[in-house]
């Protein structure tokens, strides 16, 4: 099956928003390149960083003289332009990428060497349009603690809702069943989730591969913190983005705390 693929040469567009990430994008980088599937092309989205992420992103480059790479300036006019960064950095790639497939993948998290492949392999095999992987928690050296979110096989919209496992640097989708339009995250908190339950409610099936194909590198920031941003995030997607009376929205925002919080344990 993994051998058709390569026959085929279906193109994978990888879209990466990159913002103050001068420490690991090379090794972003890297991860990519090092892919057993080889037909992607890189579009590097800068994104406003403030360090020096473009100077040492164009070095590498220049290094590599890799043409699947594109490095492409987020060109940032006005204040307001600036808030919800990786969500047009995203929809920015989404409108520049060439490929059948788009995946997704952080500046500072990590894929497994087989990630694109396997993901591939089991897209085709689902028929599906919208497939997403499990993932393991990383140190800020992006090294695997062990602790390894598994997924379910599918996701539908309403089990979406109290189930947010799809992880932004796992997920792959067809161009050719879900329109890019649909694709465009908005430009809220926690777009990621958004833009899955906007696609999901739709009809589309997310379909799960459970095997641990990505690390996601935890930044050295207060746990407790992070929790309670991400509890405020959640409880006002509920409410703006999906529309969901306060009861509603309570009915999905217990269940999905209590398996947030058991997940970053």
């Amino acid at each position: 099956m993994a051998a058709s693929f390569r026959e085929s040469g279906e193109l994978v567009s990888i879209i990466v928003p990159v913002h103050n990430a001068e420490s690991f994008i090379k090794d972003t980088i890297d991860c990519v390149r090092g892919q057993t599937y080889k037909n992607w092309e890189l579009l590097l989205i800068e994104d406003g960083s403030a360090d020096h992420t473009m100077d040492r992103m164009a070095a590498y480059l220049e290094e590599l003289r890799d043409e699947r790479i594109q490095l492409v300036k987020r060109e940032i006019g006005s204040p307001e332009e600036k808030k919800f960064g990786a969500a047009r950095a995203r929809n920015l790639g989404l409108s520049l990428a060439g490929g059948r497939y788009i995946a997704y993948l952080d500046a500072d998290d990590r894929w497994r060497a087989d990630k694109l492949e396997r993901e591939l392999v089991f897209l085709r095999e689902k028929q599906a349009g919208f497939v997403f992987t499990g993932y393991e928690f990383g140190d800020e050296k992006a090294e695997g603690t062990g602790k390894v979110v598994h997924v379910p096989e599918t996701l539908h919209y309403k089990q979406a809702l109290s189930n947010t496992t799809i992880f932004t640097s796992t997920v792959m989708m067809d161009t050719e069943k879900i329109d890019k339009s649909l694709m465009e995250m908005p430009c809220i908190r926690s777009e990621d989730t958004a833009s899955w339950w906007k696609i999901l409610k739709t009809g589309v099936t997310a379909y799960g591969l459970d095997e641990n194909l990505v690390i996601y590198r935890r930044a050295g920031k207060s746990l407790s913190s992070n929790k309670i941003e991400a509890l405020r995030r959640i409880w006002n997607l509920y409410r703006q983005a999906a529309g969901l009376s306060v009861f509603a929205s309570a009915c999905h925002f217990v269940p999905w705390a209590y398996r947030a919080v058991r997940r970053r344990l």
